[in-house]
């Protein structure tokens, strides 16, 4: 049996596609801010102001521009609160993803002699999203009464429940274990070379700045207007490698790699029927966005 995302409820595809463009938004946001910083940088720095009729500085004045459209970015993100919003959505619906694997495979606390799997799922479910509800989540069911079970338990969920062990075994390590597993190693992979792009980016800004810094230290040159605008370009490109968390996720997604391929070999080689509840649920724990918020705050 296969299970894809596409199995999952209605509310997950929800969840996830509001988590995605409001990343997108928080992206764009935080990148035009820092153009605009060094635009306005530039156009300040143009030499003779790009004089227009005497008295008037066009250079001057798109760099007033530029750097009253980093307040307005800034005041359009402030309003919209993409970047919560995103971190909210992202939490829910991975959250949904792992309650929704975790009952389909019998993974704690759902496990076959569990005497109300359906109720028990819907209750913790709606309860884990209430919580997130508390702190800003808007839940995409509006005021609309809390979702019964056949709206939140799908048909592929209840075939693979009903499957014996093996299937769901098979299905579990296959679509879920070895698909993260994968996902981690893509991600490690994109953020070491992005890390790698923009360390060298910031070393060679860095290293111009302080050649001219050097040269005008001993008269070669007279002005410090191309050293400060490599030193902000040099200080967007550390920005916007901190925004994105590109090293901290390097260790904290390698971290979990590892995670999951001990535990991958385990449920191949001694996990059997009666110690795979534990297994799933701890699986589910280790692929959790705060597990990995967790490693990255202490993998610094």
């Amino acid at each position: 049996m296969v299970f894809r995302n596409a199995d999952l409820p209605e509310l997950f595809h929800r969840a996830d596609e509001t988590a995605i463009a409001r990343q997108r938004d928080a992206v764009r946001d935080t990148r035009a801010q820092l153009w605009l910083l060094v635009l306005g940088a530039c156009l300040a720095a143009a030499p003779g102001g790009w004089a227009v009729g005497g008295s008037f500085h066009l250079a001057g004045a798109l760099s007033a521009l530029a750097y009253a459209g980093v307040l307005l970015a800034a005041y359009r993100a402030s309003r919209r609160r993409a970047t919560s919003q995103w971190q909210l959505n992202r939490s829910a619906a991975e959250f949904i993803k792992s309650m929704c694997w975790r009952y389909a495979v019998h993974g704690a606390p759902f496990d076959a002699g569990f005497p109300d799997a359906d109720g028990e799922f819907t209750t913790r479910l709606e309860e884990g999203l209430g919580e997130l509800r508390k702190v800003g989540w808007t839940d995409p069911r509006g005021t609309a009464p809390a979702g019964a079970a056949s709206e939140l338990i799908t048909p592929a969920m209840r075939r693979l429940r009903e499957k014996p062990f093996r299937v769901r075994k098979e299905t579990y390590v296959r679509d879920r274990l070895i698909e993260q597993r994968n996902w981690y190693h893509r991600k490690t992979a994109l953020s070491r070379r992005a890390t790698a792009l923009w360390s060298a980016s910031v070393s060679v800004l860095t290293a111009l700045a302080l050649l001219l810094g050097v040269a005008r230290a001993f008269s070669v040159g007279d002005s410090a207007v191309p050293a400060a605008l490599l030193s902000a370009a040099a200080a967007a490109c550390v920005a916007w490698s901190e925004i994105r968390r590109h090293q901290p996720l390097i260790a904290a997604h390698s971290l979990v790699e590892e995670d999951l391929a001990a535990m991958h070999t385990a449920m191949e080689t001694v996990i059997g029927e009666d110690r795979w509840a534990a297994a799933v649920y701890e699986t589910e724990r280790v692929v959790s966005p705060q597990h990995t918020d967790w490693l990255v705050q202490h993998r610094r």
